[in-house]
């Protein structure tokens, strides 16, 4: 019989090491072990694209600055080949890249890293050029001045007066608003008015950070100076109250990227929170070492973003092994579960299980037909996997019509897994009978919520992302409850009458 004495030294050791790379990360880096404790970085990264033409290169990108609630900690580059510089104008701040020659697609990456600070006071430079009148052609400037005369009669000072142009612009009833803006988007409408009326006011590129957000577009949207300050509008809403965290990126008022030798040229932004203790946070230093610049850290936030879902698939097949060979709990497949619970993540709780239950269930009435057919195992599978896929392509569509904009997120559900399910569950019926069907279906369909649940909860989703060490515990787990031979729990009520014997 083969010793489990190394398997078990095998399991200590998985334990040991995954409590010590989270202890390190906790002392050396300063990661809270709890959400909230903690101040807040964001990890921003511009990628730059764009295809070269065979000859000498230069890419200048607008960089951003400490700002109102930002301080900005540190800036990087990684561009392979390219010569990096960071130069300062009085346009603002930029990153330029060059190299000798480039030729096909180039990426370049530019990632900053800001502090949420309360305490960032930056100097704030008052404009000291006067205001250069644009000029219009005689519709549109009489429509300006129209516009212009309109604010002014109702507004105050630069603030209140820029706060009635953009009420101005966004009235779908105003034929002035209508021909001035048939040319021009609205944040460079309403610039070009303060302009015109000699308010001193600049575009600016903004990013709305949102955790995990990938291939982010920059918006516009324009400071206008109060006497003391900068003040920030969108050109869609008078209120200055913005949905999201607003940084500033581009205060050039000239252009967020120019590239000189290549063509088709774009920049997306990704972003990430992470979360730091205030000693460190104070300290503007967050370094890595070797080990760490080889984690999921080091790589670009677009990554990131995607490994910070995949982390959690780990905790939801924990949650299957325990419940199927613990409790006893039967599921159609074995992980399938965990692929729905991600779904759901997608899809949040109750669009994702009354989804699924439209789906598997008009899959199963479909099948059900398909069988009388006794196609091959192959053609038929396929069969199912087309018409999921127009299950889920018919009821989006249903769901837009009728304004359940949730319903449009149905699309995330993964179409290869429930057109197996919806297989094997057809087969069970033919064999089993429909309480075998609904035994295993809504078993999997707890187990999906619950493993929703883990994956939800703000905890977990800290610990898996900042620990890499708890993989490893969780590995050891999964393993020890492999050599669980005893009774589920479900199984004692199946032997209760031999106990009272």
């Amino acid at each position: 019989m083969t010793s489990k004495v190394p398997f078990y030294i095998a399991v200590a050791l998985l334990i040991v090491s995954g409590i010590a790379l989270s202890v390190l990360r906790h002392d050396n880096y300063g990661v809270p072990w709890t959400p909230g404790e903690s101040r807040q970085i964001w990890d921003i990264e511009a990628r730059v694209e764009f295809q070269a033409l065979g000859e000498a290169a230069k890419v200048s990108l607008a960089a951003p600055n400490t700002q109102d609630g930002y301080t900005l900690i540190t800036e990087s580059a990684s561009s392979p080949g390219y010569g990096v510089s960071y130069v300062s104008s009085d346009s603002g701040r930029r990153a330029e890249w060059s190299i000798r020659e480039a030729n096909g697609a180039q990426t370049i990456y530019y990632k900053v890293q800001f502090l949420v600070d309360e305490q960032a006071n930056p100097e704030i430079e008052a404009p000291t050029a006067e205001v250069e009148q644009p000029t219009f052609d005689g519709p549109v400037e009489a429509a300006a001045i129209a516009l212009i005369d309109k604010a002014t009669q109702r507004s105050a000072d630069n603030i209140t007066f820029t706060r009635e142009l953009i009420k101005a612009l966004n009235d779908k009833d105003s034929q002035n608003a209508a021909l001035f803006l048939a040319n021009m988007e609205k944040s460079q409408a309403l610039e070009k008015l303060l302009s015109y009326a000699k308010v001193p006011s600049k575009l600016v590129g903004v990013v709305e950070l949102e955790d995990g957000r990938r291939r982010q577009l920059i918006q516009q949207m324009v400071q206008v100076w109060s006497g003391d300050s900068w003040e920030l509008f969108s050109p869609e809403s008078p209120t200055q109250t913005f949905d999201a965290n607003v940084l500033i990126w581009d205060e050039s008022n000239v252009s967020l990227l120019d590239v000189i030798g290549g063509k088709n040229s774009q920049v997306h932004f990704s972003m990430i929170a992470q979360d730091i203790s205030p000693r460190d946070a104070t300290a503007q230093k967050v370094e890595a070492d070797q080990l760490l610049n080889f984690s999921i850290h080091s790589l670009p936030l677009e990554e990131q973003s995607m490994f910070k879902t995949i982390m959690l698939i780990p905790i939801g097949a924990l949650i299957v092994v325990f419940l199927r060979v613990i409790i006893g709990l039967k599921t159609s497949g074995t992980f399938m579960p965990v692929l729905i619970a991600v779904a759901f993540v997608q899809t949040q709780l109750v669009t994702g299980i009354v989804g699924f239950l439209l789906i598997v269930g008009t899959g199963l009435i479909i099948r059900s037909y398909l069988s009388k057919l006794n196609l091959l195992l192959v053609a038929r599978i396929s069969a199912v996997i087309i018409t999921v896929i127009l299950i889920i392509g018919a009821f989006t569509v249903v769901a837009f019509k009728i304004g359940l904009t949730a319903g449009l997120s149905i699309t995330f559900f993964p179409m290869i897994i429930l057109s197996w399910t919806i297989e094997r569950m057809s087969i069970l019926w033919e064999e089993e009978g429909p309480k075998e069907v609904v035994l295993q279906g809504g078993g999997s369909l707890m187990t999906a919520v619950l493993v929703y649940l883990a994956m939800t909860n703000p905890y977990v989703q800290h610990l898996t992302f900042n620990f890499i060490g708890l993989q490893l515990i969780v590995l050891a787990c999964i393993l020890l409850l492999g050599t669980y031979t005893g009774y589920r729990l479900t199984e004692l009520r199946r032997f209760k009458p031999l106990a009272e014997d």
